[in-house]
């Protein structure tokens, strides 16, 4: 039961972890695309790009706790990891906005909700803090 308990635990800190990257994703997103007119697909990855820098050092300290691993390993690991959350992220936001018509900011959410169970906390638990 304990297993299950803290598997829990950190499921549940990971996802604070990433709804606070996901707000500094979407403000520098938006405020990218709306206020200064950026195109919104460069401002979705200048986003996430913000964004996972944040949910990084949140998880480095606070979720998975992995200081014996070490900065730099860890900075490495999730560099693989996140160039491809930010890849999945952008172009699926630009895809499903092209194909479907409606506002960015409504396939970026349906888009970020994919990407971060299936691939971002699925792959930060098995392999970047690991």
């Amino acid at each position: 039961m304990g297993n299950l308990k803290h598997a829990i635990i950190t499921f549940g800190k990971a996802q604070c972890s990433a709804w606070i990257a996901s707000a500094v994703d979407f403000g520098v997103s938006i405020l990218l695309a709306e206020v200064f007119h950026l195109w919104y697909g460069y401002a979705t990855t200048i986003g996430a790009f913000s964004g996972g820098i944040v949910n990084c050092i949140i998880n480095y300290n606070w979720v998975f706790r992995s200081h014996s691993l070490g900065k730099y390993k860890v900075a490495l690991r999730y560099l693989a990891v996140w160039m491809a959350s930010i890849l999945l992220n952008s172009c699926g936001t630009c895809f499903f906005t092209e194909i479907t018509g409606l506002n960015f900011v409504i396939v970026k959410a349906a888009v970020a909700i994919v990407v971060a169970v299936v691939w971002n906390y699925q792959m930060q638990r098995l392999f970047v803090f690991k």
